[in-house]
């Protein structure tokens, strides 16, 4: 049984490569592959020249008697088809089979099939597609596993689809440029959000204050008074500050924050160091040196912070000097003296130091006492 195995060439690649069509025969076929691929290696008609190669030797195997030609036309116009069509006469009257297998490389050559099939039985079509490349493949397949990831999908496409939907919107209500700044920002915001990680912190924080709300925490109510605290401290800051920001330099300006705020700051860290050092002793029997030190670090930070802003705040005529009242001590009488701010900075940075040593003695005994008592219990 002879069959005949044909691929069509619509582009005037092959015609220009070989000269004449058809080409007939596997040893001509294979040279013109290594002559088109020599041409161009990217064309697709080297793998449809390939594909029939194939086919013919699976014919041969099965034991027919494969034709392989090669029909071609400058382009796609009637003519062209017309031309193809004299080849496949030709063909047929110097190669009498009985039916053919057509092999095409895209879906328009496909069209010329009508052709061949009215000439003789055609058995199959066979299009040859080139597989894309690995980072193409890549691609697709993690968009695809993108795609199927539920978690992924909320992060990714939710917020883009909220954006697509909030512009049309805010284009109607504000102009252009407002609407593209306040998409911007929303998305910088979003972006840093899941960048540091606050969604990861946020749960972990709401996690923390579940428990400790339902163990009964003394923390939770320190913190939260800390937190209050806190909030006074920045305020009076900032009421102390403000008047000063139009007069006085950025620095001058900092250091009246400083000054009225870190009082109120250190009681709030201090509130909120006695609450851990309270959870901790509730749950172990004991209070670790860290925790007993911690506020003596406090107090000792403050002193040596309010110390600092006063000296510049003294220097830049915003507070008077301290002054010490008239004093007497049966026999002993004082008079009225102001303290330079000098020997005040130097006043306030001493009793840091010593508050911070004070609180190592204290934690290095109370938490070994704490230690053995523990111990003695436990055994």
């Amino acid at each position: 049984m002879s069959s005949l195995v044909v691929c069509i060439d619509r582009g005037a690649v092959v015609a220009g490569t070989a000269g004449e069509t058809p080409v007939v025969g596997e040893r001509a076929v294979r040279s013109l592959v290594t002559a088109v691929g020599l041409d161009d290696p990217e064309n697709s008609r080297v793998n449809c020249l390939l594909e029939g190669l194939r086919l013919t030797r699976e014919r041969r195997d099965e034991g027919e008697e494969p034709v392989l030609a090669v029909v071609s036309a400058p382009d796609e116009s009637v003519d062209s088809d017309r031309a193809i069509a004299r080849q496949i006469d030709d063909l047929l009257a110097d190669h009498p089979v009985e039916s053919a297998v057509v092999v095409t490389d895209n879906a328009a050559d496909e069209r010329l099939v009508h052709v061949i099939e009215s000439r003789v039985r055609v058995d199959g079509v066979s299009r040859v597609v080139v597989r894309q490349a690995r980072d193409l493949e890549s691609t697709y397949y993690l968009l695809k596993q993108f795609l199927a990831d539920e978690q992924l999908r909320a992060t990714v496409l939710v917020p883009v689809g909220l954006f697509l939907l909030a512009l049309p919107i805010l284009v109607a209500v504000q102009n252009v440029t407002v609407a593209l700044a306040t998409i911007a920002s929303v998305a910088g915001l979003f972006l840093l959000y899941k960048g540091l990680g606050v969604d990861a912190a946020l749960a972990v924080l709401a996690g923390g204050v579940r428990d400790g709300l339902y163990t009964g925490r003394v923390s939770i109510v320190t913190t939260v008074v800390a937190a209050g605290l806190a909030l006074v401290g920045i305020v009076a800051g900032v009421i102390s500050a403000t008047p000063l920001a139009a007069e006085t330099s950025a620095l001058t300006t900092a250091m009246a924050f400083l000054f009225d705020s870190v009082p109120w700051l250190a009681i709030a860290a201090l509130t909120a160091s006695v609450g851990r050092a309270l959870d901790e002793w509730l749950r172990n029997a004991r209070v670790g040196n860290a925790a007993l030190n911690l506020p003596f670090v406090v107090v000792a930070v403050a002193f040596v912070v309010r110390g600092f802003a006063a000296y510049f705040l003294e220097r830049a005529d915003v507070i008077e000097p301290l002054t010490v009242p008239p004093m007497a001590l049966g026999i002993v009488s004082v008079q009225e003296f102001a303290i330079t701010s000098d020997i005040r900075l130097v006043a306030f940075v001493v009793a840091g130091v010593c508050i911070s040593l004070l609180g190592v003695g204290v934690a290095a005994r109370l938490g070994d006492r704490l230690a053995v008592e523990s111990s003695a219990e436990s055994s």
